[in-house]
């Protein structure tokens, strides 16, 4: 399996070709075959990839916005539970209108904002409480 990457050798940009073969990768340059030797490529990957799902981060349920804007709809209210994903509001900024997604699952515990207002940059806007866990 060829893998194409672009590289920059002395400022200078190209598209490369490249297969693990052995200890070594074949890269090809601009119609040039070359056998190179990377230190600390195992497996057949030149840079290292996170393990998906390896471990979950605790994500907050404070929903707020990175740019300013002004609300357009709220699709929830106050003490309605929602599932991770679900559109709770669209935001329009920059003349775009944004969906704006449950980060978790949980109870709507806050809601400070209602259609029509003008929100702050990082202003929180809601609160999703997440459920209990009573496995532990």
């Amino acid at each position: 399996m060829s893998d194409k990457r672009k590289v920059n050798v002395d400022g200078e940009d190209f598209e490369v070709s490249m297969e693990k073969e052995g200890d070594f990768w074949k890269v090809e340059v601009e119609g040039k075959i070359f056998s190179i030797k990377v230190d600390g490529s195992k497996g057949g990957s030149l840079s290292p990839r996170k393990k998906k799902g390896a471990r979950k981060a605790k994500r907050s349920g404070v929903v707020s916005s990175s740019i300013p804007g002004k609300i357009i709809s709220i699709s929830v209210s106050q003490d309605e539970f929602v599932s991770e994903g679900d559109v709770i509001m669209i935001l329009e900024a920059m003349k775009m209108q944004n969906e704006i997604q449950a980060p978790i699952s949980g109870k709507i515990t806050e809601l400070n904002c209602e259609p029509g207002d003008s929100i702050e940059a990082n202003s929180p806007l809601m609160v999703i409480e997440p459920p209990i866990d009573d496995s532990k």
